[in-house]
């Protein structure tokens, strides 16, 4: 594997070279499902000022370009990742919210054949999976 600095991943996809762009990819890039106030949040402590459109702005041409996975599991506010181009899916708990990866059901794109396409051409299924994490799982035997 072949590692690409933030700045030639970037102009690989076609993207300018931002401060805000870079941060927002190694903030991405440490793991994880974020809100984008932590985004925010963890932008602002590494950029002189930054405004929450900014961090949003800067989300959407990451999505775009196919570097951040924005995924939104119904009742949660949208959250982004760096995991890309491997359709995998999630696992949201219940009661307090933290997501974790699944990997793809099947194990190549689009992991799931719908029973009639209706003339579309399909590349990606999402899936999510809800439950209860191990922490809240272990709280609600103590109940």
């Amino acid at each position: 594997m072949v590692y690409m600095s933030g700045e030639n991943l970037l102009r690989a996809h076609g993207l300018r070279v931002t401060k805000p762009r870079l941060t927002v990819l190694e903030i991405l890039n440490r793991g994880g499902h974020l809100e984008v106030d932590e985004i925010t949040r963890e932008a602002r402590t590494r950029l002189d000022s930054v405004s929450t459109q900014a961090i949003y702005d800067v989300l959407g041409a990451l999505a775009r370009a196919g570097l951040a996975r924005r995924i939104e599991p119904a009742g949660s506010a949208a959250r982004y990742e760096a995991r890309t181009g491997d359709n995998h899916h999630h696992i949201v708990c219940r009661a307090c919210g933290v997501i974790a990866d699944v990997d793809c059901a099947v194990g190549s794109a689009p992991c799931l054949d719908p029973n009639t396409t209706h003339g579309f051409e399909v590349d990606e299924a999402e899936v999510t999976y809800w439950g209860l994490c191990p922490s809240c799982k272990a709280l609600s035997t103590l109940d």
